[in-house]
């Protein structure tokens, strides 16, 4: 069984940084590609960016381009978001996922943590 726990988030004021980290268990997963997603009150659960399994590619929401940095610690199978210069609009609940199939970018996230929350105070 593969599980997936955020923490990190909090509450900041605008132009303010957090880092959230997840941890994995159950799963290597230094062989599957990951994400983090995020989901704003009243709206549906958006892509925030992924990364490759070595973490050497990464890709990212063009609302977070140059804030945010996703990374990856293989060693301590954990996966992280930097976020910088934080905007009332990143407010909402961050969940990390793992896709479901070895060293792909195709396919669906598989397993998916229970959240964590970002408020961001003008």
């Amino acid at each position: 069984q593969v599980q997936l726990v955020e923490s990190g988030g909090g509450l900041v004021q605008d132009g303010g940084s957090l880092r959230l980290s997840c941890a994995a268990s159950g799963r290597i997963i230094s062989r599957y590609v990951m994400g983090w997603f995020r989901q704003a009150p009243g709206q549906e659960r958006e892509f925030v960016a992924h990364i490759s399994w070595t973490g050497g590619s990464t890709s990212y929401t063009d609302s977070v381009k140059g804030r945010f940095t996703i990374s990856r610690d293989n060693a301590k199978n954990t996966l992280y978001l930097q976020m910088n210069s934080l905007k009332p609009e990143d407010t909402g609940v961050y969940y990390c996922a793992v896709k479901g199939s070895m060293f792909e970018w195709s396919g669906e996230y598989e397993y998916w943590g229970q959240g964590t929350q970002v408020t961001v105070s003008s």
